[in-house]
Parts: structure tokens; sequence; C-alpha cells
């Protein structure tokens, strides 16, 4: 679905709602009923009609793109064997990773030894997977949830722990904008639940400030990894000196 075809498919939603039909919206815009019927069929609509409509409904056209968009149904999570393909294929899970970092197709051709061809064939299997939509002249527009995660014991996950962690836990964390903690306790099963609220609360902060970071100059947002880990655990040297 185009998003102009999403746009007239909200706006329907709101004519069914307040009981309005294509004679009355026929009669709004100077045409015939059959004129209307084509121009939601088609979704040939010029911009003065699409904003006459709008106002019929009382909605700003800033209003109607924000609630069609939060329409369309987000990714939660891949199945296995998709992120097995991700990760079967390096430049594939390139592409997807900058893509979810909302990078253009440009940028990704100007920063990595992928060239455009190679950058448009990875979009197109990312667009499959639902991923992101490929959108007229190669833009994309991410298809993920807020809270879009990678499956627990998946090729995602195993990829970072046999690729990426040790590298990631390399660094000395010792700048400023870096941080590396480690606590060790003994929580109660509530201490425990309540805490991982919390972690969750911190997911879904970054979550939201990766969002807003999308609105700064070009060139001033880096990558950044955020690791939270919590799970039972007792040192090994202690471990063994269990009865």
């Amino acid at each position: 679905m185009t998003e102009l075809h999403l746009l007239l498919a909200t706006i329907k939603r709101h004519l069914r709602t307040r009981g309005l039909t294509y004679r009355d919206v026929a009669a709004r815009l100077g045409l015939s009923e059959p004129s209307v019927k084509r121009l939601f069929s088609t979704g040939r609509i010029p911009l003065e009609r699409l904003m006459t409509l709008c106002a019929m409904l009382d909605l700003t056209l800033a209003e109607l793109t924000q609630e069609a968009a939060s329409s369309t149904p987000k990714l939660q999570g891949l199945e296995a064997g998709q992120e097995a393909e991700l990760v079967s294929d390096p430049k594939l899970l390139l592409v997807a990773t900058c893509a979810l970092n909302h990078w253009t197709m440009a940028d990704i051709v100007a920063h990595y030894r992928i060239d455009e061809a190679e950058c448009i064939q990875r979009l197109a299997r990312l667009d499959r997977m639902r991923l992101i939509d490929l959108l007229p002249g190669n833009r994309i527009r991410i298809n993920v949830a807020r809270d879009f995660d990678w499956l627990p014991e998946g090729p995602i996950r195993r990829y970072f722990r046999e690729r990426g962690q040790d590298d990631f836990l390399a660094g000395d964390f010792g700048r400023e904008d870096e941080a590396l903690f480690f606590v060790h306790g003994m929580l109660s099963p509530e201490a425990n639940a309540q805490f991982m609220t919390q972690v969750r609360r911190l997911r879904r902060s970054f979550a939201a400030l990766h969002d807003e970071s999308l609105a700064a100059p070009d060139g001033t947002r880096r990558g950044m990894g955020l690791l939270l880990a919590l799970r039972e655990w007792e040192p090994p040297d202690f471990s063994r000196l269990r009865r």
C-alpha cells in the first residue's frame, strides 16, 4: 500500500465513523460521486482536495499523516530463519543495521564498500522481510515497533555473542560518554521484578532518545552500544566450592 493509499484508507475510516458517504464528499469537493470513487480507488488526488477532505473531517494534514502511519502494523520481531538470513550475508546485516538507524541509501553507499546496485538488492530483501518499506526513489521507511527485539536464543544474539561481545567489552570505557558498571547482590523475587521493570523502562527511554536524535544535524549522531544484562549468577570460582 502506497503512502497516499494509506492516507485515503484513514480518511475512509473517518468517513465511516462520522456516517458520511461518497455523496457527501462529492458535494464538498464539487465533483460527481463516480469521480470521488475513482479518486479513492486510484489514489490520484491533488493536494488541494486532500486538504479539503482533512478540513471536512476536522483534521490537519499532519494529524492525518500521523494517524495513517500509526495504523500500519509494526513488526515485533523476526522468525529464526529470517534472522539466519541476515547473519548469513554480512552486507545484508550491515544494510539492515544502517536502515534501522534511519540511514538513507546514499549514506550507506557513501560510508561503506557497497555499491548502489548491491545496496538496492539488500534493501529489497529487507522489504520482503517487512523490516522496512522500500519506497519510490529508494527511500526507506522503518517498519518495526519501538519494542522490536531479536529472538532470545536466535541467530542475531548468537552472532553478537560470538562475533561482537568480546570486542564490545574490550574497550576501557574511560571516556566521559562511556560507562561500564558491574554490581552483584542478592535480591528477593519482588525486588528482582521491580528492577526488571526499571530495566525495561530504561530500554524504552533509550529507544525514545534514538527517535529524538533523528532531528540532530547531519553527522552529529554516533552509533552507541548499550548492553543490559541481568540473570541469576554466581562466580564460577564460588560455584566450584559449593557442597
